[in-house]
């Protein structure tokens, strides 16, 4: 395996240097891609950009200041689960991964992940710094299973420019609704008087979208419609009300129709819708349009959390995490560790410029965060966000199952009842079938 051939090239060259390499090795394995070219000699995650940047610069930075510790990076092509599995089959995983806070179910239920709560105690940090949305996402049966270093989910990007237009825009702030009822009313506004849908939608090919509206609208109820872990209860009044709600918006053409990602990227920098509801990491693609004269988002861009329609405030939300998996391991290496997670705090506030909010609520509630464009705006995101409940397994899995089944609601295709009662009874045999 890699590991161990790193391992093997590090003491080869060791023993032709006529002396041992002392430091202590640890293996780290991430995706966000591969920018060696331009990142690769970096040690100032300030001066990076994007999220590969960045993290590239990071772990150069800790390598830079800690000479007595070597941390070796191997980057795998997103999500790179499956090799991580393999490499755990093979019993060589890394020292430290990362993974989304919805994944660590999948490996600590199988006893392949240490928790974490030593590694934070040597590194003086308290699970108690962390957000009440990223705590959440990586709590596990009361334990901490990764050191989360982001949350991240949907959001309403809205174009104000049309906004304005439609006269929903007041003090400079797009006036966004509080009810269904609002929703649809102000919905119903903007297309009189834009001509343009209301809602920018990625209904074809984005399951996540469809679960996501769900997702969201289910936690605001507070709809337990996972009564454990194994299974799922979609057919209920809650889950009816939020697919009759879309469905109406699809019926009223309130919304664009037979669209993927690409295309519904593409209406929202044209400028032909109103909102997109789409994930934190577009922000940053989106404010550079913002910024580029004669674009039609140009000076014409805010971004929120998803609107309060039923209930109370709330997102579903996910997130990245450090994992450390179970294996053998030096003190030395644990150490390393510990102050591996004390670096990444320390750079926390790096991180959230990639658009995915901080981790910590020191950093979130720092000026450098909310001097960033859009941070105050969306900073409630940090206590509003709701991650499924962290004993269910296979959640991209599910994601697919739902979305799929409320997309074809959403769309028309079938009715709310119908949809909801396929996805329920799919979701339950696959996990019948998973345990």
């Amino acid at each position: 395996m890699r590991r161990t051939l790193l391992l093997a090239i590090t003491l080869f060259l060791a023993a032709c240097g006529g002396g041992k390499d002392e430091r202590a090795e640890i293996y780290l394995q991430r995706f966000f891609g591969e920018c060696g070219a331009e990142y690769g000699r970096a040690v100032d995650p300030a001066k990076a950009e994007g999220e590969c940047g960045i993290i590239t610069a990071t772990i150069n930075k800790f390598n830079a200041q800690n000479p007595d510790v070597r941390v070796s990076s191997n980057v795998v092509a997103w999500p790179g689960y499956p090799q991580l599995t393999a490499q755990m089959a093979a019993r060589d995983p890394p020292d430290l991964v990362t993974m989304h806070t919805g994944v660590l179910s999948d490996y600590a239920a199988e006893g392949l992940l240490e928790p974490i709560e030593p590694y934070l105690r040597a590194a003086g940090l308290d699970a108690s710094s962390l957000t009440e949305a990223s705590l959440r996402a990586a709590t596990i049966g009361g334990r901490l299973y990764g050191l989360p270093f982001d949350t991240h989910g949907g959001l309403f990007h809205v174009n104000t420019r049309l906004f304005a237009q439609a006269g929903l825009m007041r003090n400079g702030k797009p006036v966004l609704p509080r009810s269904p009822e609002e929703f649809l009313a102000q919905a119903r506004q903007f297309k009189a008087r834009t001509g343009k849908p209301y809602l920018i939608q990625s209904l074809v090919g984005d399951p996540a979208y469809a679960a996501r509206n769900l997702y969201t609208y289910l936690l605001a109820q507070d709809a337990a419609f996972f009564p454990d872990a194994r299974h799922i209860e979609l057919t209920t009044p809650e889950a009816v009300r939020i697919l009759d709600f879309f469905r109406r918006i699809s019926v009223e053409r309130l919304g664009t129709l037979n669209q993927d990602t690409p295309a519904a990227i593409a209406s929202f920098v044209s400028g032909e819708g109103g909102v997109y509801p789409t994930g934190t990491w577009m922000i940053g693609s989106f404010e550079k349009e913002a910024n580029m004269p004669g674009r039609p988002l140009h000076d014409g861009y805010a971004v929120f959390p998803y609107p309060r329609l039923w209930g109370r405030d709330a997102s579903y939300v996910s997130g990245h995490a450090w994992a450390v998996p179970k294996r053998e391991r030096t003190p030395q290496q644990r150490d390393a560790i510990a102050r591996f997670f004390r670096h990444v705090a320390e750079h926390n506030g790096e991180w959230a410029r990639t658009g995915h909010l901080p981790a910590f609520k020191a950093v979130v509630d720092s000026p450098a965060f909310r001097a960033l464009p859009h941070r105050a705006d969306i900073g409630p995101l940090a206590s509003i966000g709701r991650p499924l409940p962290t004993g269910v397994q296979r959640q991209n899995a599910i994601e697919g199952i739902i979305g799929e089944e409320v997309a074809a609601a959403f769309n028309g295709q079938k009715t709310s009842a119908r949809a909801l009662a396929d996805a329920e009874r799919r979701v339950n045999e696959f996990l019948a079938n998973t345990f």
